[in-house]
This record gives C-alpha cells, structure tokens and sequence, in this order.
C-alpha cells in the first residue's frame, strides 16, 4: 500500500509537473550540412526532367485515374508538365489531378517563406539511426508561424551528405475553406549524392467530395532537357 501511495504522488507529480522547455536543436552540425546540401540539390533539378506517374482516387464517390507525364524544370526553378496519357474518370483529372497540377505550375510564393529552415521551423533531434554504412537523424518539425505550405512533422536527412530522404507531416493551416487537413510523405532516393524526388503519398480532406488521395512516382531523372528547359524560361506567362 505504502509502494502504491508513492508510486502514485510520483505519477501525480509528473503529470502535473511544467512541461519542458521547447527544444530547438537547429544549431547542430547536420543541421547545417542540410542546408548547404538543399542548395545543391535545388542546383541539381533545375534544367532537367523526369517521368511523373500521377494516380488519384476519390473513394467516397468511388472514382480514379492516372496520369502519366514529363515533369520540367527550367534553369529559372518554373515548373511544367507534358502529358503523356490519362486513363480514368475525368472528375478526378478535373478536380484532384489538375488542381495539383496547377499547384506545381502556378506562381509560388517566396521560395525562403516556406523553407524548411531554422527562420520557419524548430527542429526537434528524435532519433539517430544506423543501419549499415547509413545513418539517419529523424528531426520532428514545428512551423514558427501558421502560414499555409508550412508543415508539422518529421525530417529525415542522411548523416553523410545531409540530403533529406523523407519529410512527411501536415499543413498547420488549410488552403482553402473547402478543405479540412492536408497530409502527406514525401521520399526521396539519393543519386550521386543528391536527393531526387521518388514518390509522394498526400491526402486531402474536403467537405465536398470527402478524401481525395494523390500518389505520384518519379522516375527517369534526366539532364538532358536543357532545351525545353531554355524555352520555358523564354516563355511569357501568357504564351
């Protein structure tokens, strides 16, 4: 009873207690080598090209499809896409596809505003893993202000280069009144020391049409659109 009386205050105590002061442990070494390696690795895409396969799903009005394209990107960071072939249901190509289409392709705001940098985001050091030669530091993320592309969750980076290999959250503020929670896992695979977009699972919960569910593969990263990539530069924005 005496072991049971102490345990509980103890319990008690610790439920009670303050909570702990918010680390931010953006100060560390790999931290640092994070964001030398995103300035390589925003070098790296521009100027080139991959192979994007895009399948959506509205399961409550239990409709698909897919979307096959080539994704470019300009020596100036502008995002197109040429579609290859869709096959589905065309209010998904309408309303899920195209709108994330437009996205990607629209005006973005200020690049730095929505960096995952220690000027938007806390980084919080949760874990180190070692599997291998490979180490992994997970960091959980937390937004400084509520802006919406800004997101909480988790940043995994690769001790060796400090290229991220999974960020994966959700929004901390809705885009739109028309969408309740955005989620999503973003992959990325290393190639010559440099990590490549790979795959993207997003959900998005609306009050229309429920949850619409995005995964998007890519692959075939490619240099060798240097040409397309000079023309979208010329292009004006009403061409």
């Amino acid at each position: 009873m005496r072991f049971t009386l102490i345990f509980s205050c103890v319990l008690l105590a610790v439920c009670f207690s303050a909570p702990a002061k918010d680390v931010d442990d953006a100060n560390l070494d790999i931290v640092g080598k994070y964001l030398d390696a995103t300035r390589v690795q925003q070098d790296t895409l521009r100027g080139a090209q991959m192979e994007v396969d895009i399948d959506a799903k509205l399961p409550k009005l239990e409709k698909q499809g897919k979307l096959t394209a080539l994704r470019f990107v300009s020596r100036l960071g502008k995002i197109t896409y040429k579609a290859l072939g869709f096959s589905g249901d065309n209010t998904v190509k309408q309303e899920v596809i195209a709108r994330y289409l437009s996205l990607e392709t629209g005006d973005q705001p200020n690049a730095g505003a929505l960096a995952v940098t220690p000027a938007n985001y806390r980084f919080q050091l949760k874990a180190k893993l070692t599997e291998g030669d490979q180490t992994t530091y997970i960091f959980q993320l937390t937004p400084k202000k509520k802006r919406v592309g800004l997101f909480k969750g988790e940043l995994w980076l690769d001790a060796a280069t400090g290229m991220p290999v999974r960020e994966s959250g959700e929004w901390v503020k809705s885009p739109s009144v028309f969408v309740k929670r955005v989620e999503f896992i973003q992959e990325f695979a290393l190639q010559n020391g440099v990590a490549l977009p790979s795959h993207i699972e997003s959900t998005v919960d609306t009050r229309v049409v429920g949850r619409a569910e995005l995964s998007i593969n890519f692959t075939h990263f490619t240099r060798e659109a240097n040409a397309q990539a000079e023309l979208v530069d010329q292009d004006s924005p009403g061409n």
